[in-house]
């Protein structure tokens, strides 16, 4: 329990890390003046940020970017604020928040000091790891076992550097195929083109919890990985990283939190993880 709240507090420090200013953006200024925010999330990476059978942006990342618009609103003093959602890929994701395209991205993204030379985080919001699914039958129940396999990874993503690095430290021969999605991957792991897909956990429990037979599938159970997520703004734009993170601290704080991971993560059984729930208690900062 002490070592992964120690893990915790490291990970939390990485936060603090100074990067160089080059410029002012003033979101806040904008979304009072167009009384609009857009939310860009993710349409394909459930339980964070999907879909739902109705169309409409659904997930755990989305619940807490709509009370971020809530807190925009009160900031503001608005009597109306038009919340537009913007469907974002994973290759897009990153682009659009430097682009303009969105305000804030709600999704499963990793904090990662690369991404913070182009964009900034909120407070961390999730903490996960990498792991691997295959099919029940593959006899693939640890990342040890796809030596001499092959493994679907979506390129570009943290999963994929945290996979590669996992496989040489230990010295574990396996074919790393890239793939553009997560749709891909799984289409080609159910066709036996590939051993097994490696993602962030998270990303594959959403996976299992909408398949149509979720026993036709297997969890690795370790991780080669940790990663911790944050919702994406734009760089040195203080204040409204601040109402963000206000909204977070809140969320966490009062213990809403516990609707919202109850909602995207109660009917699979789950409960927050002792990281996790050490995440919430850092993150519940004071006024």
């Amino acid at each position: 329990m002490l070592q992964r709240l120690t893990a915790a507090l490291l990970m939390l420090a990485t936060m603090t890390v100074a990067l160089p200013v080059t410029g002012h953006c003033d979101t806040l200024g904008q979304i009072k003046k167009s009384a609009e925010i857009r939310l860009g999330y993710r349409t394909d990476a459930p339980p964070m940020a999907f879909n739902d059978e109705s169309g409409q942006p659904s997930g755990y990342s989305v619940e807490l970017c709509r009370r971020i618009a809530d807190a925009v609103k009160e900031q503001l003093k608005l009597s109306s604020l038009k919340v537009t959602f913007v469907p974002l890929t994973t290759e897009e994701r990153i682009d659009a928040i430097v682009n303009n395209k969105a305000d804030i991205e709600c999704g499963a993204t990793t904090m990662t000091l690369s991404r913070r030379e182009k964009v900034d985080f909120t407070a961390m919001t999730f903490l996960t790891g990498g792991s691997i699914l295959s099919l029940a039958d593959s006899g693939i129940d640890a990342i040890a076992n796809v030596a001499g396999k092959s493994v679907a990874v979506v390129t570009g993503t943290t999963s994929q550097s945290g996979l590669e690095a996992y496989l040489q430290k230990n010295l574990i021969q396996a074919k790393v195929v890239e793939v553009a999605n997560r749709d891909e991957a799984m289409k080609r792991l159910q066709a036996k083109q590939v051993d097994a897909f490696a993602s962030d956990q998270i990303v594959l429990i959403g996976l299992l919890m909408q398949a149509p037979d979720p026993g036709a599938f297997k969890l690795g159970r370790d991780l080669f990985s940790y990663e911790s997520y944050g919702l994406v703004v734009r760089r040195n734009d203080a204040d409204f990283r601040l109402v963000a993170d206000r909204a977070l601290a809140q969320i966490y704080r009062t213990g809403q939190i516990e609707q919202v991971y109850a909602q995207s993560f109660g009917k699979a059984g789950l409960r927050p993880s002792e990281l996790l729930a050490a995440m919430y208690a850092f993150g519940a900062l004071p006024e």
